[in-house]
């Protein structure tokens, strides 16, 4: 028996959902949406904004420190992890609050509960039992913490969901991962005070980044203290009376108070019906879709980190509306998934677009590189022992920019100008015709004039 009707029932209120639910209720769609947890999804609560937040914390140990070289006299400056915590939780409360005010102004349905799929049309909200009869579904359930292979034991470990609550700051922590999330939180804590080994199963951190950059990154964190262990991984986890022993699969142990796992996310596919509505899942474990997020199921659709397609807050809020466009605007959308500029708030700040020097190898016939370090103003007075990185990866046939790497303080606002260059297909010489800003870091995109490499592929015979 069918409760309610609607044209559009999205299930997860995260970026993606929320775009769009708002944008299909603005074309005139009657839309109902669910959360079972927060509203603001995974980007809001427990992700971007918060962990943004604890970056901008873990920075002023540095600025104090800094500051002598600039003629200032502070007294000791005392961190408390608990008043952080606390005015963060205050500022997700109300970004919370203010999703859910402009899903009330655009007049879209928020019921609270897990929805689940009965067939291609109908739902069932489990906190209520109620059903809906809905001529389009849009999922958006995000993605979930990966813990990955079962490990004695690892029920002490706590994912990235768990960091943003923890009573206190621990004392040593050892991260295992090497991505986005578990470089950005060796940062945090390391900067809040914490002793930090970050375990990572490869060769070296920020797996699919610019060689140039990933090695940049880990010396520079080394730099900081930060101890990074790779090709090991985290074997078992004993829980001590007082902290954790952490025996790595080389047999080598750390003792230490924090055990954090950031291997990686999953698209959050499990408990939704899927399977029962036919909807088909991809190679990867996210939902197939095509390009105008449809799937195999014609009137269910999905967008976001459940589709495993680019996993970033923008691109999700970028296919939501597509989305909404294209199924109630009458204008046809497709996502462009090519040369997304993202940024790693790790320390120091790494902002990337394009390809990489070896993909662009790899695919291009000729490759020229432009590539700089130095020592940025800020630290000749405050002393630090710290270096900028900039990398241009050119097509040597053509003078386009393909790609563009820095490593260094504000690169991900940086990276998302240059992003407006490189999607534009800006040459090379189109960025040695702008006048250099002076003095700052980011006038080398614009002065460097000599090639660091250049490369030429063998055709194949």
């Amino acid at each position: 028996m069918t409760d309610r009707e609607v044209d559009l029932f999205v299930i997860g209120a995260g970026s993606g959902g929320v775009r769009a639910a708002r944008i299909a209720s603005g074309y005139g769609a009657r839309v109902m949406i669910a959360e079972e947890y927060r509203v603001g999804g995974t980007c809001v609560i427990r992700g971007c904004v918060p962990k943004k937040l604890l970056v901008y914390a873990s920075r002023f140990a540095d600025e104090f420190e800094d500051a002598a070289g600039f003629g200032w006299t502070l007294s000791p400056p005392a961190f408390d992890w608990k008043t952080l915590i606390a005015n963060k939780d205050r500022e997700i409360a109300r970004l919370e609050a203010a999703y859910v005010t402009n899903l009330e102004r655009a007049r879209v349905t928020l019921v609270k509960s897990r929805a689940v799929l009965e067939d291609a049309h109908n739902v069932r909200l489990v906190a209520t039992g109620e059903h809906i009869r809905a001529k389009h579904i849009l999922i958006a359930t995000g993605g979930r913490p990966h813990p990955g292979s079962a490990i004695a034991g690892i029920e002490h470990a706590i994912s990235s969901n768990e960091a943003f609550h923890l009573p206190e700051l621990p004392r040593r922590v050892l991260i295992q991962g090497g991505g986005y999330i578990a470089v950005e939180f060796a940062g945090i804590f390391a900067g809040l005070g914490a002793q930090v080994t970050l375990v990572y199963r490869g060769e070296n951190i920020l797996r699919g980044f610019d060689d140039d950059v990933r090695a940049h990154l880990r010396a520079e964190m080394e730099r900081r203290g930060i101890k990074i262990v790779t090709r090991q991984t985290v074997a078992a986890i004993e829980k001590l009376e007082h902290g954790f022993d952490v025996e790595l699969s080389d047999n080598s142990s750390f003792i230490v108070d924090c055990v954090m796992f950031a291997t990686g996310r999953r698209p959050n596919v499990t408990g939704f019906g899927l399977t029962e509505a036919g909807v088909r899942l991809a190679d990867r474990g996210g939902i197939a879709v095509d390009e105008y997020s449809q799937t195999s199921v014609p009137h269910i659709y999905a967008v976001g980190d459940v589709t495993d397609r680019v996993n970033l807050t923008p691109v999700a809020i970028r296919e939501g509306h597509a989305f909404a466009d294209t199924v109630f605007g009458g204008k046809p959308t497709a996502v462009d998934h090519l040369d997304v500029p993202t940024a790693v708030f790790s320390e120091p700040e790494v902002g990337v677009i394009g390809l990489t020097e070896a993909q662009a190898r790899a695919r291009l016939a000729r490759v020229d590189i432009y590539k700089t370090s130095f020592r940025p103003m800020k630290s000749t007075l405050g002393g630090r022992d710290t270096r900028c990185f900039f990398k241009l990866v050119v097509d040597g046939e053509t003078d386009r920019v393909v790609g563009c790497h820095i490593v260094g303080p504000d690169a991900g606002e940086l990276i998302q100008v240059v992003g407006i260059a490189v999607k534009m297909k800006a040459t090379k010489a189109d960025f040695d015709t702008v006048m250099a800003v002076h003095p700052t870091a980011a006038e080398e995109l614009v002065t460097m004039r000599e090639k660091s490499a250049s490369y030429i592929r063998e055709a194949a015979e």
